[in-house]
């Protein structure tokens, strides 16, 4: 558990202070190597001589190269390196000659000082940075292409995922509808009123925005509301219903594409323009393969991280033939509904989207079935 001491939301050095005590306790940074970067990674099926690390005896496993130039060899491979990597960037009609730059490429309000801003994007990480913004530039602008539910970080004084948690579990239809009530009538109101576009989602059907400021900054005017971006004119950004600002600085908080680019192109097959994995971890056709943290989800990451740690280091030891041969079944067949009857918006954040509840326990079933309770 993370301190007693620390707040309810704690800062990205405390996360990172937590991580890193979490490793000392369980003595986990022996078997790190820091400062170099995979360059390649591929399946070797041959016998890979006397350097192999933890290679089974058939001489199958991986041959993974760094950027020093060495190269090692491992029984199985996990991917466990983040989804923030590989920033995407529209492409709009036109040039900007002021300053553009990725949300990747943010770091401080003092970027924005005196400058008039931008952002693009209403995700989480875009509503905060406006955020920063509304706070420290002379002009702060936020350019959404719809609109979207937003949930204040704490509910009656309780943080809203806690709050969620704890109340009584209802069928999703129903779920959907109180909660979309309660926000509409109590906590939040009528988000036109601040200049928002009216979602045209459902309150479940998209990743909400958990963001106690942005309305109280478009409510003192601090931030201002625009559509989409049509076309770059030099400083001047023009918006799809014909307006235009002139502004310093555009964040294009964007989003990201899911990469691994040191593997060979197909090692991770498709399916709906998703990565196609059993239960989002392991890899269907082998034994040897698996991701860490590939989905986005309406609750909390880490226990769910947690889980798919476990079930990965239950496929990788030794399981009785019956239960290896189940198991083996199931990961090159079935489909478990991760998002709990949930439909989702069809967009590139959302192909591997999953429904907290419903995936972990999609993962503690599977864990119990490998003999390893979770």
């Amino acid at each position: 558990p993370m301190p007693d001491d620390y707040p309810d939301y704690p800062r990205h050095d405390r996360i990172l202070a937590y991580i890193r005590s979490f490793a000392a306790r369980h003595d986990l940074e022996r078997h790190a190597i820091f400062g170099v970067r995979v360059v390649r990674a591929e399946r070797i099926e041959a016998d890979v001589g006397a350097d192999a690390v933890a290679r089974p005896s058939d001489g199958s496993g991986w041959r993974v190269e760094t950027d020093d130039g060495e190269v090692r060899h491992y029984r199985a491979l996990i991917l466990s390196t983040g989804a923030n990597w590989h920033p995407v960037v529209p492409d709009v009609p036109g040039e900007f000659g002021g300053e553009s730059y990725h949300a990747f490429e943010y770091r401080s309000p003092r970027q924005f000082e005196g400058r008039r801003v931008l952002v693009v994007g209403g995700g989480n990480s875009g509503c905060d940075i406006v955020c920063d913004a509304a706070r420290s530039a002379s002009a702060a602008f936020l350019s959404l292409r719809r609109g979207y539910h937003f949930v204040p970080k704490y509910v009656f004084g309780t943080p809203s995922d806690v709050f969620a948690d704890r109340g009584p579990k209802l069928p999703a239809w129903l779920e959907r509808r109180v909660f979309g009530f309660l926000l509409r009538r109590i906590v939040v109101g009528d988000l036109t009123r601040f200049g928002l576009p009216q979602p045209d989602h459902d309150i479940l059907e998209s990743h909400p925005i958990l963001n106690s400021h942005l309305l109280h900054h478009l409510g003192h005017g601090d931030v201002a509301v625009r559509g989409d971006v049509a076309a770059l004119e030099g400083d001047t950004v023009r918006f799809v219903d014909g307006s235009a600002e002139t502004v310093d600085t555009i964040v294009w908080a964007t989003g990201y594409r899911r990469r691994y680019p040191f593997l060979t192109e197909g090692t991770l097959p498709l399916r709906n323009e998703a990565y196609d994995l059993y239960l989002n971890v392991a890899d269907r056709t082998s034994e040897d393969l698996f991701v860490m943290g590939l989905f986005e989800t309406d609750g909390a990451a880490y226990p769910l991280f947690g889980l798919q740690a476990r079930l990965i280091a239950a496929a990788l030891g030794a399981l009785p033939e019956d239960r290896r041969a189940a198991y083996d079944r199931r990961r090159a067949n079935e489909h478990p509904d991760l998002r709990g009857g949930r439909r989702y918006l069809q967009t590139r954040r959302h192909r591997h989207y999953v429904q907290a509840d419903a995936y972990g326990r999609e993962l503690e079933k599977e864990l119990r079935r490998l003999g390893a309770d979770a």
